[in-house]
Protein backbone atom coordinates (compact mmCIF):
# COMPACT_ATOMS: atom_id res chain seq x y z
CA UNK A 1 0.00 0.00 0.00
CA UNK A 2 1.38 3.42 -0.97
CA UNK A 3 1.53 6.37 1.42
CA UNK A 4 -1.21 8.12 -0.59
CA UNK A 5 -3.48 5.06 -0.34
CA UNK A 6 -2.83 4.79 3.40
CA UNK A 7 -3.71 8.45 3.90
CA UNK A 8 -6.85 8.04 1.82
CA UNK A 9 -7.85 5.06 3.93
CA UNK A 10 -7.30 7.01 7.14
CA UNK A 11 -9.43 9.90 5.95
CA UNK A 12 -12.17 7.52 4.83
CA UNK A 13 -12.20 5.86 8.26
CA UNK A 14 -12.32 9.22 10.03
CA UNK A 15 -15.14 10.39 7.80
CA UNK A 16 -17.30 7.47 8.93
CA UNK A 17 -16.89 8.29 12.64
CA UNK A 18 -19.84 9.73 14.60
CA UNK A 19 -19.80 13.21 16.10
CA UNK A 20 -19.32 15.14 12.85
CA UNK A 21 -22.99 15.53 11.96
CA UNK A 22 -24.47 19.05 11.85
CA UNK A 23 -26.92 19.83 14.64
CA UNK A 24 -30.10 20.99 12.81
CA UNK A 25 -31.05 23.19 15.79
CA UNK A 26 -27.74 25.09 15.61
CA UNK A 27 -28.65 27.89 13.18
CA UNK A 28 -25.20 29.46 13.06
CA UNK A 29 -23.54 26.08 12.70
CA UNK A 30 -25.83 25.09 9.84
CA UNK A 31 -25.10 28.40 8.09
CA UNK A 32 -21.32 27.96 8.41
CA UNK A 33 -21.24 24.37 7.15
CA UNK A 34 -23.71 25.12 4.34
CA UNK A 35 -21.58 28.03 3.13
CA UNK A 36 -18.36 26.01 3.25
CA UNK A 37 -20.03 23.11 1.45
CA UNK A 38 -21.36 25.40 -1.29
CA UNK A 39 -17.92 26.90 -1.88
CA UNK A 40 -16.37 23.42 -2.08
CA UNK A 41 -18.95 22.33 -4.65
CA UNK A 42 -18.49 25.45 -6.80
CA UNK A 43 -14.71 25.08 -6.82
CA UNK A 44 -14.90 21.34 -7.52
CA UNK A 45 -17.21 21.89 -10.48
CA UNK A 46 -15.06 24.77 -11.75
CA UNK A 47 -12.10 22.37 -11.70
CA UNK A 48 -14.07 19.92 -13.83
CA UNK A 49 -14.07 17.16 -11.19
CA UNK A 50 -17.02 14.87 -10.52
CA UNK A 51 -17.81 14.13 -6.88
CA UNK A 52 -16.64 10.53 -7.17
CA UNK A 53 -13.35 11.53 -8.79
CA UNK A 54 -12.72 14.29 -6.27
CA UNK A 55 -13.53 11.88 -3.44
CA UNK A 56 -10.98 9.36 -4.67
CA UNK A 57 -8.29 12.05 -4.76
CA UNK A 58 -8.92 13.35 -1.25
CA UNK A 59 -9.68 9.92 0.23
CA UNK A 60 -13.43 10.26 0.80
CA UNK A 61 -16.35 8.37 -0.70
CA UNK A 62 -18.68 10.03 -3.18
CA UNK A 63 -21.55 9.95 -0.69
CA UNK A 64 -19.45 11.72 1.96
CA UNK A 65 -18.40 14.41 -0.52
CA UNK A 66 -22.07 15.08 -1.27
CA UNK A 67 -22.88 15.25 2.45
CA UNK A 68 -20.11 17.81 3.08
CA UNK A 69 -21.05 19.88 0.05
CA UNK A 70 -24.70 19.72 1.07
CA UNK A 71 -23.99 21.02 4.58
CA UNK A 72 -24.93 17.73 6.25
CA UNK A 73 -21.50 16.80 7.55
CA UNK A 74 -18.77 18.81 9.30
CA UNK A 75 -15.51 18.51 7.32
CA UNK A 76 -12.29 17.70 9.15
CA UNK A 77 -9.28 19.99 8.95
CA UNK A 78 -7.37 17.35 6.97
CA UNK A 79 -10.15 17.25 4.38
CA UNK A 80 -10.19 21.04 3.97
CA UNK A 81 -6.39 21.16 3.68
CA UNK A 82 -6.40 18.41 1.05
CA UNK A 83 -9.30 19.97 -0.85
CA UNK A 84 -7.52 23.33 -0.85
CA UNK A 85 -4.45 21.69 -2.37
CA UNK A 86 -6.37 19.68 -5.00
CA UNK A 87 -8.59 22.59 -6.03
CA UNK A 88 -5.69 25.09 -5.93
CA UNK A 89 -7.68 27.46 -3.72
CA UNK A 90 -4.64 29.32 -2.41
CA UNK A 91 -5.50 28.73 1.24
CA UNK A 92 -9.10 30.00 1.08
CA UNK A 93 -10.67 26.59 1.70
CA UNK A 94 -8.15 25.65 4.38
CA UNK A 95 -8.84 28.94 6.16
CA UNK A 96 -12.50 27.94 6.60
CA UNK A 97 -11.37 25.62 9.41
CA UNK A 98 -11.23 28.59 11.79
CA UNK A 99 -15.03 28.81 11.63
CA UNK A 100 -15.71 25.12 11.06
CA UNK A 101 -13.86 24.02 14.22
CA UNK A 102 -16.16 26.17 16.36
CA UNK A 103 -19.18 24.35 14.97
CA UNK A 104 -17.77 21.11 16.37
CA UNK A 105 -18.36 22.46 19.88
CA UNK A 106 -21.92 22.04 21.23
CA UNK A 107 -24.05 25.17 20.82
CA UNK A 108 -24.56 25.61 24.57
CA UNK A 109 -20.81 25.41 25.22
CA UNK A 110 -20.09 27.98 22.50
CA UNK A 111 -22.64 30.35 24.01
CA UNK A 112 -21.19 29.92 27.49
CA UNK A 113 -17.64 30.41 26.22
CA UNK A 114 -18.69 33.56 24.38
CA UNK A 115 -20.22 35.04 27.54
CA UNK A 116 -17.19 34.10 29.66
CA UNK A 117 -14.96 35.69 27.02
CA UNK A 118 -16.71 39.05 27.50
CA UNK A 119 -17.12 39.02 31.28
CA UNK A 120 -15.01 41.23 33.55
CA UNK A 121 -15.98 39.19 36.60
CA UNK A 122 -16.74 35.47 36.80
CA UNK A 123 -17.99 33.67 39.89
CA UNK A 124 -18.50 29.90 39.99
CA UNK A 125 -19.66 27.56 42.74
CA UNK A 126 -19.63 23.82 41.98
CA UNK A 127 -21.45 21.34 44.19
CA UNK A 128 -20.40 17.93 42.85
CA UNK A 129 -17.44 18.33 40.48
CA UNK A 130 -14.42 20.52 39.88
CA UNK A 131 -15.44 23.45 37.68
CA UNK A 132 -14.88 22.89 33.96
CA UNK A 133 -12.73 26.02 33.73
CA UNK A 134 -10.33 24.37 36.18
CA UNK A 135 -10.21 20.83 34.80
CA UNK A 136 -7.10 19.29 33.28
CA UNK A 137 -7.58 17.43 29.95
CA UNK A 138 -7.23 14.06 31.67
CA UNK A 139 -9.68 14.98 34.44
CA UNK A 140 -12.20 16.33 31.90
CA UNK A 141 -11.89 13.16 29.83
CA UNK A 142 -12.53 11.00 32.92
CA UNK A 143 -15.56 13.05 34.01
CA UNK A 144 -17.15 13.06 30.56
CA UNK A 145 -16.26 9.40 30.06
CA UNK A 146 -18.23 8.45 33.18
CA UNK A 147 -21.54 9.44 31.56
CA UNK A 148 -24.22 6.79 31.04
CA UNK A 149 -25.07 5.94 28.36
CA UNK A 150 -21.46 6.55 27.30
CA UNK A 151 -20.50 9.01 24.59
CA UNK A 152 -18.73 7.76 21.50
CA UNK A 153 -14.94 8.35 21.58
CA UNK A 154 -15.34 11.07 18.95
CA UNK A 155 -18.11 12.86 20.83
CA UNK A 156 -16.12 12.66 24.05
CA UNK A 157 -13.05 14.26 22.48
CA UNK A 158 -15.28 16.94 20.99
CA UNK A 159 -16.66 17.77 24.42
CA UNK A 160 -13.22 17.72 26.04
CA UNK A 161 -11.89 20.10 23.39
CA UNK A 162 -14.84 22.43 23.93
CA UNK A 163 -14.29 22.47 27.69
CA UNK A 164 -10.58 23.21 27.34
CA UNK A 165 -11.22 25.95 24.76
CA UNK A 166 -13.18 27.88 27.41
CA UNK A 167 -10.05 28.05 29.55
CA UNK A 168 -8.57 30.68 27.23
CA UNK A 169 -10.39 33.11 29.56
CA UNK A 170 -7.36 32.89 31.88
CA UNK A 171 -5.13 34.31 29.14
CA UNK A 172 -7.21 37.40 28.39
CA UNK A 173 -5.62 40.84 28.66
CA UNK A 174 -6.91 42.62 30.65
CA UNK A 175 -7.73 39.58 32.73
CA UNK A 176 -11.17 39.18 34.30
CA UNK A 177 -11.59 38.71 38.03
CA UNK A 178 -12.43 35.01 38.55
CA UNK A 179 -13.71 33.44 41.76
CA UNK A 180 -14.26 29.73 42.41
CA UNK A 181 -15.75 27.85 45.33
CA UNK A 182 -15.28 24.06 45.23
CA UNK A 183 -16.63 21.45 47.62
CA UNK A 184 -14.15 19.39 49.62
CA UNK A 185 -15.81 16.16 48.44
CA UNK A 186 -15.06 16.92 44.78
CA UNK A 187 -11.40 17.50 45.65
CA UNK A 188 -11.13 14.18 47.46
CA UNK A 189 -12.76 12.14 44.70
CA UNK A 190 -9.92 10.53 42.72
CA UNK A 191 -11.43 10.94 39.28
CA UNK A 192 -9.31 9.18 36.66
CA UNK A 193 -7.04 7.50 39.22
CA UNK A 194 -4.42 8.74 41.65
CA UNK A 195 -2.03 10.23 39.08
CA UNK A 196 -4.76 12.19 37.26
CA UNK A 197 -6.15 13.30 40.63
CA UNK A 198 -2.76 14.55 41.83
CA UNK A 199 -2.20 16.42 38.54
CA UNK A 200 -5.61 18.03 38.93
CA UNK A 201 -4.87 19.23 42.46
CA UNK A 202 -1.48 20.57 41.35
CA UNK A 203 -3.24 22.42 38.53
CA UNK A 204 -5.65 23.98 41.01
CA UNK A 205 -2.70 25.28 43.05
CA UNK A 206 -1.09 26.67 39.91
CA UNK A 207 -4.24 28.48 38.79
CA UNK A 208 -4.88 29.69 42.33
CA UNK A 209 -1.55 31.55 42.28
CA UNK A 210 -2.71 33.84 39.44
CA UNK A 211 -3.27 37.34 40.77
CA UNK A 212 -6.75 37.60 39.22
CA UNK A 213 -8.03 34.24 40.47
CA UNK A 214 -9.50 33.48 43.91
CA UNK A 215 -9.95 29.81 44.76
CA UNK A 216 -11.87 28.74 47.86
CA UNK A 217 -12.73 25.34 49.34
CA UNK A 218 -16.02 24.59 51.11
CA UNK A 219 -15.26 22.12 53.95
CA UNK A 220 -17.62 19.16 54.24
CA UNK A 221 -18.17 19.81 57.96
CA UNK A 222 -19.44 23.37 57.44
CA UNK A 223 -22.97 24.53 58.17
CA UNK A 224 -25.63 24.08 55.44
CA UNK A 225 -25.38 26.76 52.74
CA UNK A 226 -27.45 28.01 49.76
CA UNK A 227 -25.51 26.00 47.17
CA UNK A 228 -26.51 22.52 48.28
CA UNK A 229 -28.98 22.12 45.41
CA UNK A 230 -26.45 22.72 42.63
CA UNK A 231 -23.98 24.94 40.85
CA UNK A 232 -24.16 28.72 40.61
CA UNK A 233 -22.44 30.90 38.03
CA UNK A 234 -22.42 34.69 37.81
CA UNK A 235 -20.97 36.71 34.93
CA UNK A 236 -20.64 40.51 35.00
CA UNK A 237 -19.87 42.60 31.91
CA UNK A 238 -18.17 45.97 31.25
CA UNK A 239 -21.50 47.76 30.61
CA UNK A 240 -22.79 46.87 34.07
CA UNK A 241 -25.09 44.06 32.93
CA UNK A 242 -24.88 40.52 34.27
CA UNK A 243 -26.05 36.97 33.62
CA UNK A 244 -26.46 34.19 36.16
CA UNK A 245 -27.33 30.50 36.28
CA UNK A 246 -28.33 28.21 39.11
CA UNK A 247 -29.20 24.52 39.00
CA UNK A 248 -31.70 24.73 41.81
CA UNK A 249 -33.45 28.11 41.78
CA UNK A 250 -33.70 28.62 38.02
CA UNK A 251 -33.15 25.07 36.67
CA UNK A 252 -29.86 26.02 35.01
CA UNK A 253 -31.43 28.60 32.69
CA UNK A 254 -29.57 31.90 32.16
CA UNK A 255 -31.23 34.81 33.95
CA UNK A 256 -30.60 38.54 33.61
CA UNK A 257 -33.55 40.03 35.48
CA UNK A 258 -32.14 42.28 38.27
CA UNK A 259 -34.37 40.73 40.93
CA UNK A 260 -33.30 37.19 40.03
CA UNK A 261 -29.66 38.25 39.84
CA UNK A 262 -29.84 39.73 43.34
CA UNK A 263 -31.00 36.35 44.64
CA UNK A 264 -28.07 34.59 42.98
CA UNK A 265 -25.61 37.22 44.19
CA UNK A 266 -26.91 36.85 47.75
CA UNK A 267 -26.57 33.07 47.58
CA UNK A 268 -23.10 33.18 46.03
CA UNK A 269 -21.94 35.79 48.52
CA UNK A 270 -23.13 33.62 51.41
CA UNK A 271 -21.32 30.60 49.97
CA UNK A 272 -18.05 32.53 49.62
CA UNK A 273 -18.37 33.80 53.18
CA UNK A 274 -18.76 30.25 54.54
CA UNK A 275 -15.89 28.77 52.49
CA UNK A 276 -12.26 28.78 53.58
CA UNK A 277 -10.33 31.94 52.58
CA UNK A 278 -8.00 31.55 49.55
CA UNK A 279 -4.81 31.12 51.62
CA UNK A 280 -6.36 28.45 53.84
CA UNK A 281 -7.87 26.80 50.76
CA UNK A 282 -4.44 26.50 49.13
CA UNK A 283 -3.09 24.98 52.34
CA UNK A 284 -6.00 22.53 52.38
CA UNK A 285 -5.24 21.37 48.82
CA UNK A 286 -1.53 21.04 49.64
CA UNK A 287 -2.48 18.92 52.64
CA UNK A 288 -4.57 16.65 50.38
CA UNK A 289 -1.58 16.21 48.09
CA UNK A 290 0.57 15.33 51.06
CA UNK A 291 -1.76 12.49 52.08
CA UNK A 292 -0.63 10.30 49.16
Amino acid sequence: MTAVEAEAGRLKTEADEPGWEVDPDDEWGVAVITTVGRQLKLRREAAGLRAAEFGRIVGYGEDMVYKIEGGKRIPRQEFLDRADEVLEAGGLIAAAWEDVKKVRYPKTVRQLGKLEGKAVEIGVYECNVIAGLLQTPEHARAVIGAAQPPYSPDDMERMVAARLARQSVFERDPAPSIHFVLEEASLRRRVGGTMVWRQQLEHLLEVGRLNHVWLQVMPTDTEPHPGLDGRIELLKFPDGTAVGRSDGKFNGRPVSDPRQLRILELRYGTIRAQALPPRESRAFIEELLGET
